[in-house]
C-alpha cells in the first residue's frame, strides 16, 4: 500500500517523550501533564490551559539505576520511566497525575518526587485511589478525589479553569479524536483492511502522546486518506490476530507481529483504542465530573479490578473483538514482573481457549522486544499454526 503522508512524522513523534507537538503546545502557553494509566481520566487533563501526554520512555536500553531504586522483580515499564526521569527526560512535564493502582508505579511516582527529577517551581505529582470494584459510594470516592487531588491542584498549581463548561468542552474535543480512532480501526473489520495493525498503533500511540488539539487535524486528515487508501491485492498477512493484555507502547511488538505473517485487528491492550477511545456521553442531569469518572471506571479493563463482573468482562470484550474483527487466534500479552496481568493472563488464556475456543498464544515479554528472535520464533510459530487451522476448516466444509 501507498505510505501514508504523516506515518514518518508520527513515528519520528514517538521517538521521544518530549515531542516536537508537547514544545510547540508549551510554546503557546499550555502546560502537560503526564500520566500513565486508563484509570486516571484522559479527558480531565484536556482541561482549559493543560493537556495530556500520556508517559512512554522509547529506545529504553539499561535500566539499572532504576533497578538499584526499585528491585529486579519490579515491572519493566515503571522502571524503564524511572531510569528516564533520572536521566532528566520528563524536565518538561508540569506534573504528573498518578494512581495508586500497583505498586511498581507508586514506587516510581515516588521516586521521581523524592529525587527531584524535575525542577520546575510548579511541578506537582499527584495521586488518586482506585477501587477494586463498582459501586455507587466507589463512584463517590473517584470523583471526590478527582476533585481534590487532580482539578484543585491543577487550579493552585497552573491556573487551570475546572468549572463545568471547561470539562464539557474538554469532553467535546476529546470524543472528535474518540470518533476519528473508532472509524479507523472499524476499518480492520474489512478482509483486506485498508490500515495495518501497525499503523494503527503508531496513530493510537500519537493520539494520546500528543495534544489532542495539535494531533486531531493530522488524524482528521489521516482518516480520509485511509478511506481511500487501495489495500494491497495479496497482502502478506497469513492470519488475523487480536492482542489483549497489559501496557504495549512498543511499536517493536506490532512490527515483530506483523513482519512474522500476523494482521493485528483487534487491540485490547493498557495504551490501546479499547479501552479508550469509546464516546463519553453526557446528559444534562447529573454532575459532569461524576459522569466522567462512572465512563472510565465502567469501560476500564484493567485487572486491578477483581469483582468477578469486571473479571467476565475482560473475557467478553476479547471474545467480542476477536469475532466481529473476524480473528483467527488472540496474543495475550504480559509484561514481566506486572503483579495483575500475571494473574490474569495464565487464567484467562486458558479460559479464552477451553471455553471460548479461540487459539491463544499466552506469553510474557520485556517493556522492549527490539528483535527477540525468541519471541519472533513464537509469533511465526503461531501464525503458521493458525494457518493450518483454517485450511483443516476449509477441507472440512468441502
Amino acid at each position: 500500500m501507498k505510505d501514508l503522508k504523516y506515518l514518518l512524522e508520527f513515528e519520528n513523534l514517538l521517538e521521544d517523550a518530549d515531542n516536537a507537538l508537547i514544545r510547540q503546545a508549551q510554546a503557546d502557553g499550555k502546560y502537560a501533564i503526564g500520566y500513565t494509566c486508563y484509570h486516571m481520566p484522559e479527558v480531565l487533563l484536556n482541561v482549559d490551559n493543560c493537556f495530556s501526554t500520556r508517559i512512554r520512555a522509547p529506545r529504553s536500553t539499561s535500566i539499572d539505576i532504576a533497578t538499584y531504586y526499585m528491585s529486579n522483580y519490579t515491572c519493566e515499564y515503571a522502571r524503564s520511566l524511572l531510569e528516564r526521569a533520572i536521566e532528566g527526560g520528563y524536565e518538561f512535564l508540569d506534573g504528573i497525575a498518578g494512581v495508586d493502582a500497583c505498586s511498581a508505579m507508586n514506587r516510581c511516582y515516588e521516586h521521581m518526587e523524592i529525587l527531584k527529577c524535575n525542577s520546575k517551581p510548579h511541578f506537582f505529582v499527584t495521586h488518586t485511589d482506585v477501587p477494586y470494584k463498582i459501586e455507587e459510594y466507589t463512584i463517590d470516592q473517584v470523583q471526590i478525589q478527582m476533585r481534590l487531588r487532580l482539578l484543585d491542584v491543577m487550579h493552585e498549581k497552573l491556573g487551570t479553569d475546572t468549572s463545568d463548561d471547561a470539562l464539557r468542552k474538554a469532553v467535546e474535543e476529546h470524543n472528535e479524536m474518540c470518533r476519528i480512532m473508532t472509524e479507523i480501526g472499524n476499518l480492520r473489520k474489512l478482509d483486506n483492511p485498508p490500515v495495518t495493525g501497525y499503523e494503527f498503533h503508531v496513530l493510537n500511540l500519537v493520539s494520546y502522546c500528543c495534544p489532542t488539539a495539535l494531533i486531531l487535524p493530522k488524524l482528521q486528515e489521516t482518516l480520509e486518506e485511509i478511506r481511500s487508501r487501495e489495500p494491497d491485492e495479496k497482502p502478506p498477512f497469513r492470519a488475523r490476530v487480536v492482542v489483549a493484555g497489559s501496557e504495549v507502547d512498543d511499536l517493536d511488538f506490532s512490527r515483530l507481529l506483523e513482519e512474522s505473517g500476523a494482521l493485528i485487528v483487534g487491540d485490547r491492550y493498557c495504551y490501546g483504542s479499547t479501552p479508550g477511545r469509546e464516546v463519553i456521553e453526557l446528559n444534562d442531569d447529573e454532575d459532569v465530573l461524576r459522569q466522567i469518572c462512572r465512563h472510565y471506571m465502567k469501560t476500564s479493563e484493567c485487572a486491578r479490578y477483581m469483582a468477578n463482573d469486571k473479571i467476565q468482562q475482560r473475557r467478553d470484550t476479547i471474545d467480542r473483538l476477536a469475532r466481529e474483527y473476524n480473528a483467527d487466534g488472540i496474543v495475550f500479552e504480559q509484561m514481566k514482573y506486572c503483579d495483575f496481568w500475571a494473574f490474569e493472563r495464565p487464567l484467562a488464556s486458558h479460559i479464552l481457549q477451553e471455553e471460548y475456543g479461540w487459539p491463544v498464544l499466552s506469553i510474557d515479554r520485556s517493556y522492549n522486544v527490539r528483535g527477540s528472535g525468541q519471541l519472533r520464533t513464537r509469533f511465526q510459530a503461531f501464525v503458521e499454526a493458525l494457518e493450518i487451522k483454517r485450511i483443516q476448516r476449509a477441507k472440512e466444509v468441502i
